[in-house]
């Protein structure tokens, strides 16, 4: 497909959508589909054959429309209208008011701050495109970054304006994307790789997940983009199993964008190959560390490895490898189509752009929801978010997954980026956020994430290995009201010693949601040692026996 055949592509696409007098969207990313959406969706596919609206009306499935905990959504017209929480049964209304009234009984605010508070970038087509035609992805623009990196930049080029972008990865330790793809270009050998991290592990985190069910095609360019700037002709997504559904769009996606030109050998007429092929993870958390990811794609056990070398020296087949997450490959794109400025006019300081949080917990509106850097928590909380259900009060947010940390009310007026979050004892992490109310035992929430970092440790490391079974021990104890002061003594040296001592990011971080909630809900800890009893009610302490 030249640029020519490209633009030509997106004039057929617009004519076929301009005409239908209507268009009805219903998401089918796995949030709505656990809701039945497919059910609905056949309901409104029936509905418009009997009607014989097939020339009229365009029905179709698309991603993820971010408010998950409303669904199933359907959207009506370019979302001029949106339904939520529709069953099958509502299809004969929705059609019916396509030329009437709206069905006031389903309509969900489109102009609610969920919505319009929200700058999508790495999600701008998401719920906007049926992610299963690569004809409606370039409609939107896409690949067209990809054509004019090839035709009119050189890989240097390409390079210079990811790193004037201020972009940094959006896998958790926010390394500066431009730094990285240049240190991979000056590594010696002609044989390079790149790979983008889709092993999503967080509990309560599905972003990456959302961008590849619900706009594959936009992974695909970002990683073509990459492969172009530092020299590889081979690059590797390696996702989870147990997001089946992001597979089978990945292969569609990977099948179509081969036939048209924009992956294999000779992309656009240029000289440039570039081959995409997925690597399925067994579900193991510590993969998501990027040398033992490497170590499962090569075919053995995925364990992590002292580092340096780095993968951008040392990494797949000990060639040169550059490692990206999802949402950093999914803001390429823009950036060269946008420019560097503008997407460096986004966001504060050191933390340029924006941020996809799987928004979670004890919050009105669940769902995914991307944020300019330097937004406050109260924003993204109380009024994206829509505050605690039930007149409960807030307690605290929870930023990093397991690696992160539990931020209190007092700080939700701090600026949500790389830097405030780390000062606070937390982490940006990949994106999970969850909010937590006052029927949360902070003692029981850090129980919790210890009990999956020493489930998912590899073994590797004894600090790892047995010392997030010893504090989970400890924390266990001080749950059930049988610690002493000595135990909490020893919880908080155990800390220390697993974050400085541990091989890996796991082990490293896996203290932080105990370190934070030590330090900013200790007297909980005191409750529970002290006093016998568990403030919120959540720990089962059993009444202490007396001669």
């Amino acid at each position: 497909m030249t640029r020519e055949e490209l633009d030509a592509a997106v004039v057929t696409e617009q004519e076929r959508s301009q005409s239908f007098r209507h268009h009805v969207d219903v998401c089918i990313a796995a949030g709505c589909l656990s809701s039945q959406s497919e059910v609905v969706l056949n309901s409104l596919r029936t509905e418009i054959r009997e009607r014989g609206l097939e020339k009229e009306c365009a029905l179709r499935g698309v991603g993820c429309m971010g408010l998950c905990k409303a669904g199933p959504l359907v959207a009506l017209d370019g979302q001029a209208v949106m339904y939520q929480t529709v069953a099958p049964a509502d299809a004969p209304e929705i059609i019916e008011s396509l030329d009437t009234a709206p069905v006031e009984r389903l309509v969900c605010p489109v102009n609610m701050p969920f919505f319009n508070r929200q700058t999508r970038i790495a999600l701008e087509n998401s719920g906007q495109i049926d992610p299963e035609r690569i004809e409606e992805y370039i409609a939107r623009g896409g690949y067209s970054a990809l054509a004019e990196a090839l035709a009119e930049l050189t890989p240097a080029q390409v390079v210079e304006r990811i790193t004037a972008s201020g972009l940094r990865g959006r896998g958790g330790a926010g390394y500066p994307t431009g730094l990285k793809w240049s240190t991979v270009v000056k590594a010696p050998g002609s044989q390079k790789y790149v790979i983008c991290n889709a092993d999503e592990g967080d509990p309560g985190a599905f972003m990456d997940r959302s961008v590849l069910e619900s706009d594959p095609h936009r992974l695909l360019e970002g990683m073509a983009i990459a492969g172009y700037a530092v020299g590889a002709e081979q690059g590797y997504i390696y996702v989870r199993a147990e997001y089946p559904l992001a597979i089978k769009r990945l292969k569609t996606a990977i099948r179509q964008a081969v036939r048209a030109d924009v992956l294999g050998t000779t992309i656009m007429g240029s000289r440039f190959n570039f081959q995409v092929d997925l690597r399925i993870g067994a579900g193991a958390f510590v993969c998501g560390e990027e040398t033992a990811l490497i170590a499962s794609i090569e075919g053995g056990r995925g364990l992590p490895r002292l580092r340096p070398p780095y993968p951008a020296e040392y990494g797949l087949w000990g060639k040169p490898t550059l490692i990206n997450n999802v949402e950093t490959f999914a803001s390429v794109p823009v950036i060269l189509r946008k420019g560097s400025e503008w997407f460096a006019g986004i966001g504060t300081g050191k933390s340029k752009g924006t941020k996809v949080f799987a928004l979670a917990g004890a919050v009105q509106n669940t769902g995914l929801v991307e944020v300019p850097m330097g937004i406050t928590l109260r924003e993204i909380v109380f009024d994206i978010g829509g505050g605690i259900p039930g007149g409960k009060r807030f307690k605290a947010v929870q930023t990093g997954g397991p690696s992160g940390g539990c931020i209190p009310e007092a700080y939700l007026d701090q600026p949500v980026d790389f830097e405030t979050l780390a000062q606070l004892g937390s982490i940006m992490g990949s994106g999970g956020m969850i909010v937590m109310d006052e029927t949360s035992c902070m003692v029981d929430v850090a129980r919790y994430f210890m009990d999956f970092c020493r489930t998912e440790s590899c073994g590797k490391c004894v600090p790892c290995r047995v010392g997030t079974v010893h504090m989970h021990n400890l924390l266990t104890k001080i749950s059930e009201g049988q610690a002493t002061l000595d135990d909490l003594a020893m919880l908080e040296e155990l800390c220390d010693l697993v974050r400085h001592t541990s091989l890996c990011g796991l082990g490293q971080s896996a203290p932080n949601p105990v370190m934070s909630t030590l330090r900013y809900f200790r007297d909980e800890y005191l409750a529970h040692i002290q006093d016998k009893r568990c403030p919120a009610g959540v720990c089962h302490i059993a009444p202490e026996v007396t001669a």
